[in-house]
């Protein structure tokens, strides 16, 4: 394939379903153009990018496999920097990935995250007090509640703080350089602060485990050990991996949880379907998965040798070449009409079919799924049935998205709690 005429993706993902669009018509595979002018290769084609998410002919590791990265053509100051330089899970390849894996699974089990309930519900309920008494506050008409940043936004950064055991003095550092980590039009400045900052945090998190373990998520990743050769997680990886789990497990559950109330909301009628029954809370959540991906694009993957996309379902004669990126593209698969047929960009809780892939699909499919889903089974129904009467508090075209084409939420999402 020729790489011509690319579109070019907005940093600061303001039309993120208009884009996905786009590429789409553009057919299954699109050249694209990222920040700072880096191509890649979108795949907006659901079977596609499953047969490519698990193809061994394609890297997450652009340390060996990514063509402008050998040659020195990434600098730290690229907004997408942190996403590709990690040496985690997130980014291993073959052997080096089943072996980080393996460590973390060890740590991250689903017993922890079962364990989490009894707290997930404590900090609901709590949220939702704070949001009740922000409400009141504006006396007998109410007042508008930011609801991404009074419950969207805290309730998963106190549940990843305590599975990590996160020390409380740190928690607003975290907040903040999680934050610039998804800001996609960062200046190179904020890049190389949020990196050095995140870094920093992240250290001070380990060295307070290593002196006082807990039975946290921090402390059982320190001590994890491969049993075949003994190894444990290098200091770099731990820090990257640490990195990896509150980014990715705080991050899409903060835009599931926003963009699942802001569906209901704009849309009364799949409420209802709730409400009477017709309809689960695990139907929201995976038609809200499906049709508003949290992370609407993922940086990045690598052709590790030519890849005829003849061979894996795709356009025949269209061959990515070996060392280009690879962006999947999940808001645009989610609404794939081949995958979905053609009301597929439609918000359906009774759609009988809602497969996705806004966790990833193969050796890569998120390890923190259980514990995203978990947290919205708990916090949606508490928010509804707490405040039956909630509404939008502005007009729905009014809400700006968050500042980034990976990240797939509202900055903000005003509501009347009545």
């Amino acid at each position: 394939m020729e790489f011509t005429h690319p579109i070019v993706i907005d940093p600061t993902g303001r039309d993120i379903h208009g884009e996905a669009a786009r590429i789409r018509e553009r057919g299954p595979v699109t050249p694209v153009e990222l920040p700072h002018g880096v191509p890649a290769w979108a795949v907006s084609s659901a079977p596609l990018l499953k047969r490519l998410l698990t193809d061994p002919r394609v890297s997450k590791d652009a340390h060996l496999h990514w063509h402008r990265w050998l040659d020195g053509e990434v600098s730290p100051d690229w907004p997408l920097y942190t996403w590709v330089a990690v040496r985690s899970m997130f980014t291993a390849y073959g052997t080096d990935h089943k072996r980080l894996r393996t460590l973390v699974s060890k740590a991250f089990t689903a017993r922890r995250t079962a364990e989490l309930r009894p707290r997930i519900e404590e900090i609901t309920a709590a949220l939702l007090d704070r949001v009740a008494k922000a409400g009141a506050d504006g006396g007998a008409d109410g007042h508008p509640v930011d609801l991404r940043e009074e419950f969207c936004y805290p309730l998963p950064i106190q549940v990843i703080g305590e599975l990590l055991g996160l020390p409380e003095e740190l928690g607003p550092e975290l907040r903040t350089v999680v934050d610039s980590i998804f800001h996609t039009s960062a200046d190179a400045a904020e890049v190389a602060d949020t990196y050095a900052r995140f870094y920093a945090v992240l250290g001070e998190l380990v060295a307070a485990k290593r002196a006082a373990p807990g039975d946290d998520l921090t402390s059982a990743l320190i001590a994890a050990r491969e049993e075949e050769s003994g190894t444990r997680l290098s200091e770099q990886e731990l820090l990257d991996t640490l990195m990896l789990m509150i980014s990715a497990g705080h991050e899409t559950t903060v835009n599931l949880l926003d963009n699942a109330v802001h569906a209901l909301l704009t849309q009364p009628d799949q409420l209802a379907h709730v409400r009477a029954g017709r309809a689960s809370w695990d139907d929201v959540i995976e038609e809200t998965l499906r049709a508003e991906a949290p992370v609407a694009s993922l940086p990045l993957r690598y052709a590790v040798e030519d890849l005829p996309l003849g061979e894996l379902g795709g356009p025949e004669g269209s061959v990515i070449r070996k060392g280009e990126a690879i962006l999947a593209a999940y808001a645009a698969a989610g609404r794939d009409p081949e995958e979905h047929g053609p009301d597929a960009g439609a918000f359906d809780v009774t759609r009988a079919v809602k497969d996705h892939l806004a966790f990833g699909y193969g050796v890569h499919h998120c390890l923190g799924a259980p514990l995203g889903r978990l947290e919205a089974r708990v916090a949606l129904p508490a928010l509804f049935e707490r405040f039956p009467g909630l509404s939008l508090a502005v007009p729905a075209n009014e809400l700006r998205p968050v500042d980034s084409f990976i990240s797939h939420g509202h900055r903000s999402l005003p509501v009347l709690t009545g």
